[in-house]
């Protein structure tokens, strides 16, 4: 803005000093420097209205799409030891597709409110560890997953798109910062986790095998639960309107039965004569290579840990603009002009 006013007002003192200093060929200098005037000062405030600080008003609202992939962080498959917390036991081989959609709302410059929806598919088995406990214990599932979520975003860095020369049509070095992000929120998720059994897959559930609606057996869970969505996100600009990126979103949640395990053997005696040969089977398919492992009343599960599960998108992200002015040409004006971050 400082070399293009200074550049304005140079050309305007020019003219000035022509009419002042050249024979006057009309009898009215003033109304076409009046008329200069307010070019100049129109131009100026286009300029303005680019670069003050409310700019990032006319793009608050924006949308991402995102595709990539989802794992579980639960008691089955992992690591070749004992359960790990967190991402240490985790099973890349179980890694499965997700898609997902955004849409933010920009509260403040950098702060952002944030909705949107997700699709994953959550999985584990315990033959893929060597570690022999688990490895025993020969459990497996595998579950779709759906999320809504509505949190907060805080911008930590910018991206700038464009190039770094205020000049129209002048090409220069594209910036090369990225635009970083974290937020976390709240979440919604609905799965429904089934097993292997002669060929096909099995909602687990309804079999109840830990032993849920029996004597001293826990209550049944819920497939819809409540989370705690968190990640960080870094975006390029390629564009006024498009961005590219990664994020990287871990859900904490508070149910431990996304897998269908979390506790301790029932008596499959008990498990049939209630849900069946099938419910006795699914709570109890192990080797037999840990003599009393599986004992009625032994550790199936671990419950002072609840699952969680990851997701990690690449996204594409555009900007939805909304222009200060209902005129068309204006508006098609703003938005052929080069906008300068």
């Amino acid at each position: 803005m400082g070399k293009a006013s200074h550049a304005l007002r140079g050309k305007l003192l020019r003219l000035y000093l022509a009419q002042i200093f050249t024979p006057v060929r009309s009898p009215k200098p003033l109304p076409l420097l009046a008329f200069l005037a307010v070019v100049g000062l129109s131009n100026s405030l286009n300029a303005q209205y680019f670069r003050d600080s409310n700019y990032w008003k006319t793009h608050r609202r924006q949308i991402s799409l995102g595709i990539g992939i989802s794992n579980f962080l639960g008691e089955l498959g992992g690591r070749d030891q004992i359960g790990s917390p967190f991402i240490w036991d985790l099973e890349m081989s179980q890694t499965k597709p997700a898609i997902s959609v955004t849409y933010r709302y920009f509260l403040a410059k950098r702060l952002v409110l944030r909705g949107g929806g997700a699709y994953g598919v959550l999985a584990g088995n315990d033959n893929l560890t060597k570690e022999v406990f688990r490895n025993n214990r020969n459990l497996n599932f595998k579950s779709n997953i759906f999320e809504g979520q509505l949190g907060l975003e805080f911008q930590v860095t910018e991206e700038l798109p464009g190039h770094i020369y205020d000049l129209r049509g002048v090409k220069g070095m594209t910036p090369s910062r990225l635009g970083t992000y974290v937020f976390a929120g709240i979440s919604v998720f609905h799965f429904k986790p089934q097993a292997q059994f002669n060929g096909g897959w099995v909602d687990l559930q309804p079999l109840h095998t830990e032993g849920q609606g029996l004597p001293n057996g826990p209550e049944n869970y819920k497939l819809t639960q409540i989370g705690i969505p968190m990640g960080v996100g870094i975006r390029k600009g390629l564009s006024k309107r498009t961005s590219v990126g990664l994020e990287l979103q871990y859900t904490k949640t508070f149910t431990d039965y996304i897998d269908d395990v979390s506790g301790e053997y029932y008596d499959p005696v008990l498990l049939e004569e209630a849900y069946g040969p099938v419910s006795a089977y699914l709570s109890d398919p192990s080797l037999g290579a840990v003599p009393g492992q599986t004992d009625v009343g032994a550790q199936r599960g671990y419950s002072d840990h609840n699952d969680g599960y990851l997701f990690l998108k690449a996204q594409v992200h555009y900007k939805l603009f909304k222009y200060r002015s209902s005129n068309k040409k204006h508006r098609a004006r703003i938005h052929r002009q080069k906008i300068v971050f």
